[in-house]
């Protein structure tokens, strides 16, 4: 049976990781919980001025716990029915969170989904923020079955974004 919901094609095969030399991508569930909030928590004037921007909000600010619960298992609930992905970037080792990846579905005019990232503040100096950019432009261009991507606050500015047409 068809989802009229799912991001993708019911025969395709999400991938279940993404390796790197300096971070591992693979679906975020509850069980990060403790890496997560700590990478969130660490960042929450960063995430506020950057990747907040998006959305217009001022996640994380106020964040609990039993909140970041509660989104770790919808992410993982809705990576499970297809219909949005949610990737933690751990280190090779997985002992620690370095941000996330998030492929979601859009109704902005001209693209069929969004790919929105953030890293953890005390890793932007290091590079890697344009290193996991890089990284995910090949893997969606490459390995996912999108024609027209977005990634709002880079390939495109939050601006022009929020100016594009809904469907």
């Amino acid at each position: 049976m068809h989802d009229s919901h799912r991001l993708v094609p019911d025969d395709f095969d999400v991938p279940e990781l993404l390796e790197h030399p300096r971070f591992r991508l693979r679906m975020l569930s509850v069980n990060d919980l403790v890496k997560d909030y700590d990478a969130v928590m660490s960042s929450v004037e960063h995430l506020r001025t950057t990747f907040s921007r998006e959305s217009g909000g001022s996640w994380p600010e106020g964040l609990t716990i039993e909140d970041d619960l509660v989104d770790l298992g919808w992410h993982q609930r809705e990576f499970t029915l297809r219909r949005s992905f949610a990737y933690t970037m751990m280190t090779p080792v997985e002992d620690r969170c370095l941000g996330c990846v998030y492929i979601m579905p859009t109704r902005r005019r001209g693209h069929d989904c969004k790919v929105e990232m953030w890293v953890r503040a005390d890793e932007i100096e290091s590079g890697l923020d344009e290193e996991l950019y890089r990284s995910v432009r090949a893997w969606i261009s490459g390995t996912w079955p999108f024609a027209s991507p977005a990634f709002p606050g880079r390939a495109i500015s939050f601006e022009d974004w929020h100016a594009l047409p809904r469907d």
